[in-house]
């Protein structure tokens, strides 16, 4: 949840990983660590990321909305 909800608020807001890394003072690799999934997230880390993105902490903990396929 917390890693597709990261990249799409993320991409919503037009920061590049490495800008929101260097906004939040977190390394560039551990966003993208984070956007795989790869590695479990602090809540020190959710709260800077949400300052940055302007969200609340909670909105990274949200079932991702899924979209579904039309039929033709």
């Amino acid at each position: 949840m917390v890693a597709a909800n990261l990249r799409r608020i993320r991409r919503e807001r037009g920061f590049s990983q490495e800008t929101l890394a260097y906004e939040a003072d977190i390394n560039r690799t551990y966003i993208s660590k984070l956007e795989k999934g790869a590695t479990w997230v602090g809540l020190e880390i959710l709260v800077k990321l949400s300052a940055v993105l302007q969200v609340e902490p909670a909105d990274f903990l949200q079932r991702p909305v899924r979209k579904t396929a039309r039929k033709t």
